[in-house]
């Protein structure tokens, strides 16, 4: 179905990436309200937040994991609604999401508040998991604002980034690279980020495209002899990730992360979040192959001195 024009639509977005989304295709007249994990562009910081969640985000991660897991079997939502709030906003479209409860708000929630308001609004649920499903969540927000040619224009710019990273990451060796999404426990980071990974010249050896993340063990990781260790702790900044890390006292962990060059890679901005900036993401991950820190990107002080570096990646056996 063709969107109305922008101009007369009211939007919520109730995920991050949909923020990002729409703000990239032009469409920020149109928000009127936003998640309360929403930071960027700069602009949406202003808007009405109509999310919360019990979650303490200075928590270390072992214990946000903890609390998530209390408040499921306890049945309570980890990130809930304010349904006056989004009353009072009285929007047409709900931007929501079905792929994961602990990011954004459950999407059965969501389809159950919309429907009690009145006139209810239409809701809009992304699920991407590989490259291809964001660009088609692209475009269907691009079709719910009316800004179909912009949404395409940028999902080919997108494409187009990826390629040219593609040709200059070609030829010789990829690098065995591990990317963690969470430290308390382990997570290795599954859905779009081994197709970033490949695009940067490397080969995720923990997960497979359109796979979920999954918990593993550190001997696990050990095991799969990586060149690189990238962590891209889900929601977490660089110097969030960074504190983390020179946290860990697990004696297994610590040696585990010492046998390969670490490097921390803004989560929050270019990996957690499936939306525009995830080929920001791609270019970061090709500049820690190639051992160079960026805004957003950083070597890991705390790596055990003589670990692998750059040079020595491509003599290492597959």
């Amino acid at each position: 179905m063709r969107g109305r024009s922008v101009a007369r639509r009211r939007v919520v977005t109730l995920l991050p990436a949909a923020t990002e989304m729409v703000a990239a295709l032009g469409g920020m007249s149109a928000l009127v309200g936003v998640s309360h994990e929403c930071d960027h562009p700069e602009e949406v910081r202003r808007l009405p937040r109509v999310t919360a969640t019990p979650l303490d985000p200075d928590a270390p991660s072992g214990r946000i994991d903890a609390e998530v897991r209390r408040l499921r079997a306890e049945g309570r939502p980890v990130i809930a609604v304010d349904r006056d709030a989004l009353r009072r906003l009285a929007p047409d479209l709900v931007i929501a999401q079905g792929l994961c409860e602990v990011c954004a708000v459950a999407d059965g929630e969501v389809h159950r508040l919309a429907a009690a308001l009145d006139p209810a609004p239409e809701v809009l649920s992304l699920a991407a998991t590989t490259l291809e499903g964001i660009w088609a969540d692209i475009r269907a927000v691009g079709g719910a604002l009316g800004l179909e040619a912009e949404a395409l224009e940028l999902v080919s710019r997108l494409r187009e980034r990826l390629a040219r990273l593609r040709a200059r990451s070609a030829g010789g060796r990829a690098p065995r690279v591990a990317c963690l999404e969470w430290l308390d426990p382990p997570y290795l980071a599954g859905h779009w980020v081994p197709e970033l990974v490949e695009a940067a010249g490397g080969r995720d050896v923990g997960a497979r495209p359109g796979a979920h993340s999954r918990m593993c063990r550190w001997s696990e990781l050990d095991a799969l002899r990586p060149d690189l260790v990238l962590v891209m702790l889900c929601g977490f900044s660089v110097p969030r990730a960074r504190a983390e890390l020179d946290a860990l006292d697990d004696p297994e962990a610590r040696r585990v992360l010492g046998s390969a060059p670490v490097w921390i890679l803004d989560g929050n901005a270019y990996t957690s979040r499936p939306g525009p900036r995830v080929v920001d993401g791609a270019e970061r991950i090709r500049a820690a192959i190639e051992g160079r820190e960026l805004p957003g990107l950083e070597r890991w002080s705390g790596s055990v001195a003589g670990a692998a570096g750059p040079a020595q990646l491509r003599d290492r056996p597959a």
